[in-house]
């Protein structure tokens, strides 16, 4: 840069405003001009203070570490700016650390020549006192925009921890599993300003996301495979889905809402991990209150989730612990029953099989061979509630013609119904071979007609129905019976859970469920008070 160059680059700075023309020449003729690239560290904390620079072109950080090691910007300064100065002025070491933005270029002037200069022109001292007053009335700006900031940070995070901490004391307030996933979903959705969503739990034996969600007056229990849609790929992978715009994203799924009528605008899944960090649930949830969710939200179901997986296995360990001791209970005593009345049941079946053979009459040849009937269900069914209350599920699985099996326990089932003015109504549709446990399979399907036949104290009917349906059996068992209380059928496989009969042990269900679980099927239950009830049977029909 030529020193005519120079001398109109220094008079632009305000520091030098007001100088005469011979300082100015002079001034240009002493300093040095240097270029540094960005990046470069122009001054260092705790370093000699032998320079003074003027900025001439580009810019600079002015910063120093907080005991945290993280480094605070002080001011950000460019053309014009004098840095440098103050430790030039009280002959301390640096106290910041000054760094290059962009492509700088300076004039330094040595210490000694910077002093001789404020002692030599009055208006250049006053200019740098107003240059300090300005850069200490916007420090003070800052410190104080800072400060507040931060408070609202805290206070942010202190109501975070809040609705946190009475999220969790809400969530621990029971162990009945059914109401615990319901205070879990209403927590997380109120927590966030959700409109509403749904809470999947993981089935890993069946590799299926399950839920409970409201239809009308009741509560429907819907399944999906794992990896199908948002949330079974949330549950399969652990990733975090945020979705801002759901119409505007291919992930998402309209044909709900064209359903049901409600109008998505944003969703955030997020997967539920146990202190193992194994994924046992998923949260979506939909239509943030104002604007879309953001990644505080993200951070808060992150937390909750950790209180909610404790909560869901603490309420699942209960639930364990009390069906266990009751079951050992049942357990013992049908060892001690097995074991009194193997001996007097077998005399019993073969005196039935004598006084059949000896008889010649055929009533009497009919009413023998109830008896054996009735002897070898008694006996077969104390086996079961012993088998099942000890864990026991083996299975002797064999290739049948399926509608042979229903013809077979259709005929016995209908002896039993006939006596109790109940019509059977046969609808079997599906001719195919499957899989089974044939003696097992016909003890489900004469305990849930035997529970039919309850419901129905003055008569009534009872349709049996099977069809193929996607790759499955289905087996329908729908009677016009009384039906069953909500309450009742989101307990009805249960241990224990009887309802609207003074007989029975209150397994039947559970070991029905037991057994069609063992088959790799499902069992679904509609039923409405006063209007009967419908026992859906799904049996793959090939087992893998």
């Amino acid at each position: 840069m030529t020193l005519k160059a120079r001398i109109k680059s220094l008079r632009t700075f305000p520091i030098l405003r007001d100088m005469k023309a011979a300082d100015v020449m002079r001034l240009a003729k002493t300093v040095d001009e240097e270029i540094y690239p960005a990046g470069h560290m122009l001054l260092d904390i705790e370093s000699v203070a032998d320079k003074v620079y003027l900025i001439e072109q580009g810019k600079v950080r002015v910063g120093r570490k907080t005991t945290y090691g993280e480094e605070t910007t002080l001011i950000m300064l460019g053309h014009g700016d004098v840095v440098g100065e103050l430790a030039a002025l009280d002959g301390r070491f640096r106290s910041a650390r000054v760094t290059c933005v962009e492509e700088t270029s300076v004039f330094s002037i040595s210490k000694a020549s910077f002093e001789k200069l404020l002692k030599r022109d009055r208006a250049v001292s006053l200019n740098l006192l107003r240059e300090l007053a300005s850069r200490i009335r916007n420090a003070n700006d800052n410190i104080v925009k800072s400060l507040e900031k931060q408070r609202t940070l805290i206070e942010n995070r202190v109501e975070k921890l809040n609705r946190l901490i009475e999220a969790s004391r809400i969530i621990n307030s029971t162990l009945d599993l059914d109401k615990l996933l319901g205070l879990i979903l209403d927590a997380a959705a109120k927590s966030i300003e959700a409109d509403r969503g749904t809470l999947y739990l993981v089935d890993p034996i069946k590799q299926e996301l399950w839920s409970k969600v409201l239809q009308g007056n009741n509560m429907v229990e819907i399944r999906l495979p794992m990896g199908k849609g948002i949330a079974g790929y949330v549950a399969q992978t652990g990733e975090i889905i945020n979705i801002p715009d759901a119409y505007k994203d291919s992930r998402f799924n309209p044909d709900i809402d064209k359903r049901t009528g409600y109008r998505t605008r944003n969703v955030l899944c997020m997967p539920i991990k146990n202190k193992d960090g194994k994924i046992i649930g998923v949260f979506q949830l939909f239509n943030k209150k104002n604007g879309a969710f953001a990644k505080e939200d993200e951070q808060f179901i992150d937390a909750f989730s950790a209180h909610a997986s404790i909560a869901i296995e603490n309420a699942r360990m209960a639930q364990e612990m009390v069906q266990s001791e009751r079951l050992s209970a049942v357990g013992r005593m049908a060892s001690v029953i097995i074991h009194d009345i193997k001996n007097p049941m077998g005399t019993l079946r073969v005196y039935a099989q004598v006084m059949k053979k000896k008889s010649g009459n055929e009533e009497a040849g009919k009413l023998a061979d109830e008896m054996i009937r009735q002897v070898d269900r008694f006996v077969n069914m104390t086996q079961e509630i012993l088998d099942f209350t000890r864990g026991v599920s083996a299975s002797n699985f064999a290739e049948v013609d399926f509608s042979e099996v229903m013809e077979s326990v259709l005929a016995f089932i209908e002896n039993d119904l006939t006596k109790n003015n109940v019509q059977l109504v046969k609808k079997v549709q599906f001719k195919g071979r499957i899989m089974l446990d044939q003696d097992k399979m016909v003890r489900v399907f004469y305990n849930i007609a035997s529970n039919a036949r309850d419901a129905m104290p003055n008569g009534g009917s009872l349709t049996v129905s099977t069809m193929q349906e996607n790759g499955l059996v289905r087996i329908d068992f729908t009677d016009s019976g009384s039906g069953m209380p909500e309450e009742v059928k989101k307990r009805i496989f249960e241990p224990f859970m009887t309802y609207g009969k003074k007989h029975g042990t209150g397994l039947g269900m559970s070991i029905v469920k037991k057994v069609i679980d063992d088959h790799k099927g499902r069992i679904e239950i509609d039923s409405e008070m006063g209007k009967g009830t419908t026992i859906k049977i799904f049996l793959p029909i090939a087992l893998g």
